[in-house]
């Protein structure tokens, strides 16, 4: 029904600024929101942020200040724009996609999933 694509992962330096983005296809009616999501080994899924079909944003409070997500709709298109990137920071970032209007951060609230792309910061 949905299908979802992230791209734009590697490997950096810490301090490097790098752009993830999200593709999707198919029944797009259900990408009203969009979240992205991260996982460090050893560690559970957590939150990042998530955009609204109309563009208002939220995010983790850990990740505020430095992460910023857009969309184009036209082109069915997520970003997700990581600056000032820290070794914590390394994980699997996965983009996720809700029909609901403002879905609470958990996994359960998005039932598409993309396979994830993996980022590493060195020191």
């Amino acid at each position: 029904q949905v299908q979802l694509v992230e791209s734009g992962g590697g490997l950096v330096q810490a301090g490097d600024s790098l752009r993830l983005s999200c593709a999707a296809s198919g029944r797009t009616f259900s990408t009203q929101t969009m979240g992205w999501f991260r996982q460090a080994p050893g560690k559970e899924r957590e939150f990042v942020g998530h955009i609204t079909w109309s563009a208002t944003t939220s995010y983790a409070d850990s990740m505020k200040g430095r992460f910023t997500i857009s969309r184009d709709n036209a082109k069915n298109m997520v970003y997700l724009q990581m600056s000032s990137l820290k070794p914590d920071d390394t994980a699997v970032y996965y983009c996720a996609a809700s029909n609901r209007v403002l879905p609470a951060p958990r996994e359960g609230q998005y039932p598409y999933w993309g396979q994830g792309t993996q980022v590493t910061v060195s020191s």
